[in-house]
């Protein structure tokens, strides 16, 4: 008779009369084992799962940590990751890195360019337009800062010749033995001071239009010029890097490098030819708008001053009309909302 080998307790497993492994024996093995654990391991719980030794499986150990009440499981064995969600502070920090390798890039070329070692892409028929813009807008600033002087001046003016009309017209009224002297002066004053007003409200209105000309529509369309500016630097510094790229050797490092930097190269190119036709269209546009604008505003302002100086009181009230000046009445309120319906 074989002799039988020695058996320890704890390696014994109990099986139920269908061949399974009982389980109240083992859980009450997990017992004594939980018992026997140091405290200070922080474990709520830990199960040890033991299968046959003909199984292929592996001991599975689950411990189980409580905190605020809840269980968590981790599992031994194996580690399967979940796909990655995406985090917004990340896509934050992409779009940054890209931002300053896209200011790296421009600011490298700008100072290449000062210093005379890049090369610049120029389209010399749009700068020259461009330039003359630029030229005419410092110029229509200094017409307009004139034109205000001159109706702040006026204004002054007005203002006093009323005064001294009031003025003639109370001694006129007190000094009988001038009365006819004093009456005369005051309705010249006055009179004066009528078409003071009316050549006022022309320049005014001639203030107006240019200020809208040169600080509305001529500064909107340098704003598309500087974008365009911006696009033309960002496609030369992208053309300068694939340029750089090709000269270099291709092997199987470079040639991922060269294709990524083709492809922003023709972002930028497509960029760059959409904002240079914009600014072609817009200066075009602003062209037309300028002269009609300026042709109206140079006639009205030229008739108003010749009738005021002139004394032609009519003329200076028909040169109003017909540009559809309206003039303020001294004294009198806007009309309402009603009134105006």
């Amino acid at each position: 008779m074989a002799q039988e080998s020695p058996k320890n307790s704890a390696a014994e497993i109990p099986v139920t009369s269908n061949g399974e492994v009982d389980d109240a024996h083992e859980h009450g093995y997990n017992r004594d084992l939980k018992h026997s654990l140091p405290s200070g391991l922080g474990l709520s719980e830990t199960q040890i799962t033991s299968h046959g030794f003909d199984s292929t499986k592996e001991g599975v150990i689950e411990a189980g940590a409580s905190q605020g009440g809840q269980r968590t499981h981790t599992k031994g064995g194996p580690v399967i990751l979940a796909d990655e969600i995406k985090n917004p502070a990340m896509e934050k920090l992409e779009l940054v890195r890209k931002w300053s390798l896209n200011t790296y890039k421009c600011t490298r070329q700008i100072i290449s360019e000062k210093l005379g070692r890049g090369s610049r892409t120029v389209d010399l028929e749009l700068e020259a337009q461009i330039d003359i813009l630029r030229d005419n807008k410092k110029k229509y600033e200094n017409i307009l800062k004139l034109a205000q002087t001159l109706s702040t001046q006026l204004f002054q003016m007005v203002h006093t010749q009323k005064q001294l009309g009031d003025a003639f017209a109370d001694l006129s009224l007190k000094s009988l033995e001038l009365h006819e002297e004093f009456g005369y002066n005051a309705d010249t004053q006055k009179l004066l001071a009528k078409n003071g007003e009316t050549l006022l409200g022309a320049i005014n209105f001639f203030i107006a239009s240019v200020n809208t000309l040169v600080n509305k529509t001529i500064e909107d369309t340098l704003m598309t010029v500087k974008q365009y500016e911006n696009a033309r630097v960002e496609y030369d510094a992208y053309r300068t890097d694939l340029e750089e790229l090709n000269l270099g050797p291709r092997d199987a490092n470079t040639l991922p490098k060269i294709e990524q930097s083709q492809h922003l190269f023709q972002i930028h190119k497509e960029k760059y030819d959409k904002m240079r036709s914009d600014v072609s269209v817009k200066l075009k546009f602003l062209e037309e708008n300028k002269v009609k604008v300026l042709r109206n505003q140079l006639v009205l302002f030229h008739s108003a001053v010749a009738a005021y100086f002139a004394g032609n009181q009519k003329q200076l009230e028909l040169t109003l009309k017909q540009f559809h000046v309206k003039l303020k009445t001294p004294g009198v309120d806007a009309p309402s909302w009603l009134e105006e319906q």
